[in-house]
């Protein structure tokens, strides 16, 4: 490519091998006889043109199936336009997986990853139905386990892969029950260990799937611009080859992030492109196990939340409640953040009373669930309530809730 910086060939020829930063690393120290010696945040410097490479430019070129001459042209061309933010600039430097030199741990085989992916999954399901503050102990115990068993252990390359997938995995869901409970920095952190087992283990999915989950996070603790930025790279990371059910998701996660940023046409572009991706679902790349809940009435609840968000209660009402008289009411904690969403939209169309109704249910459905998502939006529903202090519907469940 004609001008092209030393930064971008090299980023651009990586991805083209579905490569992680880590990956590049090793084959570079490999070509090189030199293990350990090149680390994954120099490539990282690299490809965003911090560090030239220099001395490294041979191993890099070796390992990457291309001319050493041409790298060097590109290394001597001038800067370029600002390389476009990936998910890897919002990882830290340090690696939280590198392995310990000595591993004098078991000899770790698939039967052991076999074992971490039915806890994993069965912690998933556990979050259906009990809230962050319930599960967070069993999540970090279940994580710190696993990160233990893959950095002291001794394993085969493909072994290291699948286990550092299911690391990848669990950290999403208990990424998810952290924030859930209220923990958001712990929860950034578990998120970005998680990013870096699934780039690693080159599985560009599941890191579509831990960056949107950051992103969501950073949307809904007050990071407008951060989130949108990652849920676009979150997007683009996991590529066109993405499952549809996982386009569809991450395309939800965009539209929301538009939605927090106050950009209300991107966001219904998002929407649309979501149901897109899931009614072209023909079942040719079959999603992974962890998108089981990803469906066309979960896309609503996502319409229907930002159509409220954006204060257009006429069409976010009738989607809210077609997606509540079919859902299932032993799912407590969603159940109430939905019919939170839904008294928000009733107040937006002037009906208090039905909104006043609502947000009675939301308040006894949160009593006893142990989330802090839950009592956010019961402090949204109850602010946005207060104009309304004057209908005595209103007033009594402000009354009460005070």
């Amino acid at each position: 490519m004609r001008g092209e910086t030393a930064a971008h060939m090299i980023r651009r020829l990586r991805q083209a091998k579905g490569w992680s930063q880590a990956r590049l690393a090793a084959e570079a120290n490999r070509a090189a006889g030199l293990p350990d010696s090149l680390k994954r945040q120099d490539v990282y410097r690299y490809e965003k043109g911090k560090r030239t490479p220099r001395e490294w430019l041979p191993f890099i070129a070796a390992a990457l199936d291309v001319p050493v001459i041409e790298l060097e042209q590109a290394a001597a061309t001038g800067p370029q336009e600002k390389a476009p933010v990936t998910v890897a600039d919002f990882l830290p430097e340090t690696d939280p997986l590198a392995p310990l030199n000595v591993r004098q741990g078991r000899r770790i085989g698939m039967g052991d990853v076999t074992d971490l992916a039915g806890r994993v999954h069965g912690l998933r399901l556990a979050d259906d139905f009990l809230a962050g503050g319930d599960l967070i102990g069993a999540a970090l115990r279940e994580l710190r386990s696993a990160v233990k068993l893959y950095r002291e252990g001794s394993h085969a390359a493909e072994v290291g892969r699948a286990l550092l997938s299911q690391i990848g995995e669990l950290a999403q869901i208990a990424g998810w029950i952290a924030s859930d409970a209220g923990r958001h920095e712990e929860a950034e952190r578990i998120y970005k260990l998680g990013i870096s087992a699934a780039q690693q283990a080159a599985d560009t999915t599941l890191v579509g799937n831990l960056a949107g989950s950051l992103a969501y996070q950073y949307s809904n603790t007050g990071q407008a611009k951060e989130g949108l930025i990652l849920a676009q790279a979150a997007l683009e990371a996991a590529g066109e080859e993405a499952p549809p059910k996982a386009r569809a998701l991450y395309l939800d996660r965009v539209a929301w992030a538009h939605t927090k940023a106050n950009e209300p046409q991107p966001a219904m572009r998002a929407l649309g492109e979501a149901s897109e991706a899931l009614s072209n679902d023909s079942g040719d790349r079959a999603a992974p196990q962890y998108l089981y809940w990803v469906e066309a009435g979960e896309l609503q609840v996502m319409e229907s939340r930002v159509y409220t968000e954006l204060k257009r209660p006429l069409r976010a009402v009738p989607l809210l409640r077609e997606v509540l008289a079919r859902y299932n009411a032993t799912h407590t904690r969603e159940l109430a953040l939905y019919l939170s969403w839904l008294a928000v939209a009733l107040a937006d169309a002037n009906e208090p009373e039905e909104a006043a109704a609502t947000a009675q249910r939301v308040l006894t459905l949160s009593a006893d669930v142990a989330s802090e998502r839950t009592a956010e939006r019961v402090k949204v529903v109850l602010h946005r309530l207060e104009k309304y202090r004057d209908v005595p519907e209103v007033r009594e469940v402000l009354d009460d809730a005070a």
